[in-house]
């Protein structure tokens, strides 16, 4: 695609990042209510049998997913038309989602403008090693990126480190705006979860709100996870890389059943959003089908997006991820010439 069609696309999209304050508030009084419905009647199914609480906690995580994709919105200042407002809910489903609003809209908006630049990897994304990289590791390395990338560690103890670590402390070198943030955040969700546990009792909280953090939790890593772990995503040195290619060719449509699309927020629509930022997630999908360049958007499906569970590296030479197994017999022989070069380490700068 030439810069010519480039810039046609981008203002092909652009013309949907207009926020709509009706759709907005129509879209969190849709989520938020019935999650404070659903999360009722879980407290008040114990009574009954916690064979009913458990299903209706699982549904209360799939619209704290929706709500977390309100709270990105937020960070992109994309939901409402006003940046106070944004602000004000952002900051309110981050409590809810256990999201620091500046932390995170920092960290985001680094992955939004180095998707994909091979050299600028560390900020806010997966952590992805090349086959080169990998090889030349110490085995250290080799095992921690193993252990990391095991979807038992990823998908099973990753909702746990998020919430309960990564979103709970500043990074180094952090404003004061920004550590001042997470700090009222973290006073809110202690006040918020010592008033629940006051009234219902701490093993009433933990039987309905473990479960709820847990699934929406690994819903959210896992949506994040596909949407550029497929198997040719687009990976490029920073001398190479271009933002429209990194967009379109490395962030999927996932296509996905209309109630798991509507729980989801419209993110399968991935590639519009890295393309566009400020299209409000309600506006993606308009975006989508009124866009007849994206009509060759990678698309993933439900069945096909668990076959990236399987892809570990990313071969720079084929420009492809492939697995574990595959690279072994190239470990082996060890007959790889790696030319010598500084990749960035995986860290939250």
């Amino acid at each position: 695609m030439n810069k010519d069609k480039q810039k046609e696309l981008k203002k092909s999209v652009a013309r949907f990042a207009k926020p709509d304050n009706k759709a907005g508030i129509r879209q969190l009084l849709n989520t938020l209510l019935p999650f404070l419905l659903v999360w009722y009647l879980a407290y008040e199914s114990l009574s009954w049998s916690i064979w009913i609480t458990i299903p209706l906690a699982f549904i209360a995580g799939g619209f704290v997913v929706r709500l977390f994709i309100i709270f990105h919105d937020c960070t992109h200042q994309s939901f409402f038309e006003n940046n106070k407002a944004n602000r004000i809910v952002g900051t309110i489903t981050g409590i809810l989602t256990l999201f620091p609003f500046d932390k995170w809209k920092r960290s985001h908006s680094i992955h939004h403008a180095t998707s994909g630049n091979l050299d600028k990897r560390g900020t806010g994304d997966i952590w992805v090693m090349t086959v080169e990289e990998y090889m030349k590791a110490p085995l250290k390395t080799r095992i921690a990126y193993r252990i990391y990338r095991n979807p038992l560690v990823m998908f099973g103890l990753g909702p746990i480190y998020l919430f309960l670590i990564s979103n709970r402390f500043n990074r180094k070198g952090a404003k004061r705006k920004e550590r001042m943030n997470t700090y009222v955040i973290n006073a809110a969700i202690v006040v918020l979860y010592s008033s629940i546990i006051w009234a219902i009792g701490w093993q009433s909280f933990l039987i309905i709100h473990l479960p709820i953090l847990y699934v929406s939790g690994m819903l959210g890593i896992w949506l994040f996870y596909v949407q550029h772990q497929f198997e040719d995503s687009y990976f490029e040195d920073e001398s190479e890389w271009d933002f429209v290619k990194a967009a379109v060719d490395g962030s999927s449509y996932y296509k996905l059943p209309k109630p798991l699309q509507w729980v989801s927020g419209n993110i399968g629509f991935h590639h519009v959003h890295h393309l566009s930022p400020r299209v409000p997630n309600y506006n993606l999908e308009k975006a989508h089908d009124n866009t007849p360049a994206l009509e060759h958007a990678t698309t993933i499906t439900l069945a096909t997006s668990l076959e990236s569970i399987r892809f570990r590296l990313y071969d720079t030479a084929n420009k492809t991820f492939v697995s574990f197994k595959e690279v072994k017999p190239r470990i082996k022989r060890n007959k790889l010439t790696i030319p010598e070069r500084r990749y960035p380490e995986f860290q939250d700068k």
